[in-house]
């Protein structure tokens, strides 16, 4: 069985989900294989993409993509593009109908042998906060992409999460459209055409 496999086969976290609102069982997606061009770290998978099995079946899915430049067909190009969130598996809601934190179990056991898997990528996009937190090992998500330029030259994007919560921060800080964006896309392309 592969690395792939073993994660999917993956249930750590029955016992946790089962006591989340949501009582759900374990479905991790895993979407990696080596020789990867462009890595994307997550967060977790949400409802939606438990339901679907595929990463980034969403509408945080659909603005990845458009802020990426990717076709739907590229975005899943398991040849080109890895993508390894946090958490593989949807950690559920709260009471209130809240996003659960990925839980850190399943980075702490997973992580390193995927990246190892991997090897090297010549494109990183760190998408949200925990990924920018282990990546890179900053608490403040907004200053994090904010100085996007120096990761950016080492291979590396913190993004914000595409998610429909981030709209304001987004219309706040119009030099992410303007400035990061483009410089986004044309790295994206070279990466992916090269």
């Amino acid at each position: 069985m592969g690395l792939d496999a073993d994660i999917r086969a993956c249930r750590l976290c029955a016992t946790r989900f089962a006591a989340t609102a949501t009582a759900h069982e374990p479905r991790p997606v895993a979407w990696f294989r080596p020789g990867a061009r462009l890595l994307i770290a997550g967060q977790a998978p949400g409802a939606r993409v438990h339901e679907s099995g595929r990463p980034f079946t969403d509408r945080s899915g659909a603005r990845l993509r458009d802020w990426t430049g990717l076709s739907e067909a590229e975005f899943y190009d398991l040849g080109r593009v890895a993508i390894v969130p946090m958490a593989f598996c949807f950690p559920g809601y709260d009471a209130k109908g809240a996003d659960l934190p990925p839980p850190p179990l399943c980075a702490a056991t997973w992580r390193a042998r995927v990246l190892a898997r991997l090897g090297a990528v010549p494109l990183t996009l760190l998408v949200g906060g925990a990924a920018i937190r282990w990546h890179l090992g900053l608490r403040d998500v907004g200053a994090a992409v904010a100085d996007w330029r120096g990761p950016a030259a080492g291979g590396v994007f913190p993004l914000p999460h595409p998610s429909w919560r981030n709209t304001g921060w987004l219309k706040r800080n119009p030099w992410f459209e303007a400035e990061l964006l483009p410089a986004l896309r044309n790295r994206v392309r070279e990466v992916m055409d090269g």
